[in-house]
């Protein structure tokens, strides 16, 4: 599986390019590279403002300046964007770097978890599979509906946040989320105090607060700093696309795919679709799956 989507990314790639000529893919090259920049090395896969997927060295991507998003910021979204995750079920492993990387950065303790690793089987007789799991950024978010204090809102980008500076703990919004995907904070945070002694930002969903709801958020910080979310990046297998869908482009941090030719060609769908919500997270299938599924309570040979 893993030389054959190799190849086929190759073969992608080849493709995308030859159809505009050499002439074209030397304006996008131009179109990224900047004079006196000092080359990293390493190589990243984007789409050229005609685009065109290009490769060029890291060294060429302005860094953006951390700024702070406080709340009324936070509510406008991204100007342009429309953030949308797919999720390639075939190459989940359940190494738990995604998890792992995303209770790091929010700073969650032992009982609350934004991204869940689901043990998933379709029937008796079909093999089991990993199925990382969080909030789907709804088009059509229950959640958003019921708060009676505007806490959980949607975006322009497509992101849905939570504003604990508004939240009053009610927990409408848990009871209407269909994918049981927020979290309570019942107690006071475990956190040290330089992380509770930050500027609060519903983009961050830090520093935690007692009493209030909180879910996975995208990682709309660094997508503003033109960086992947926590869980993306950290993910070993390239588990995780993410882009937008205004661009049709996602990536998994190595390769830059077409959302909608990866949607169509892998068969992508959406869980729990028949809600009626909308989600913003995509599945492709667990066939012919780059690693056999392990598990104690699988793998374990069955009394005769």
């Amino acid at each position: 599986m893993k030389s054959t989507d190799s190849n086929s990314r190759r073969s992608f790639l080849r493709r995308s390019l030859g159809v505009a000529g050499v002439a074209s893919a030397v304006t996008a090259l131009h179109a990224f590279q900047q004079e006196g920049v000092e080359e990293t090395g390493e190589k990243v896969q984007l789409l050229s403002p005609d685009g065109e997927i290009v490769e060029i060295d890291k060294g060429y991507l302005k860094p953006v300046p951390d700024v702070h998003i406080g709340p009324q910021q936070a509510r406008e979204g991204i100007p342009g964007k429309k953030f949308v995750m797919v999720i390639d079920l075939a190459r989940c492993k359940n190494l738990r770097k995604c998890h792992d990387a995303c209770e790091h950065m929010h700073h969650c303790g032992p009982n609350k978890e934004f991204l869940k690793i689901l043990k998933m089987q379709d029937n008796d007789l079909a093999s089991p599979y990993w199925q990382p799991t969080m909030c789907f950024h709804c088009d059509h978010p229950p959640c958003v509906k019921v708060c009676p204090v505007d806490a959980t809102f949607k975006r322009t980008d497509g992101i849905v946040l939570i504003d604990t500076t508004r939240c009053i703990g009610c927990r409408f919004c848990m009871v209407a989320c269909p994918y049981s995907a927020r979290t309570f904070d019942w107690s006071e945070p475990d956190i040290s105090d330089d992380v509770r002694q930050q500027p609060y930002s519903p983009e961050t969903s830090v520093p935690p607060k007692m009493g209030t709801v909180s879910k996975c958020d995208f990682c709309p910080d660094t997508v503003r700093k033109g960086e992947m979310p926590h869980c993306v990046s950290a993910c070993p297998n390239g588990v995780f696309y993410f882009g937008d869908e205004n661009e049709d482009a996602v990536s998994n941090g190595s390769d830059t795919v077409r959302l909608s030719t990866l949607l169509r060609d892998r068969a992508g769908y959406r869980f729990l679709e028949d809600m009626g919500t909308k989600p913003r997270v995509y599945y492709l299938p667990p066939v012919n799956r780059s690693f056999p599924f392990e598990d104690d309570e699988f793998t374990q040979p069955k009394d005769e």
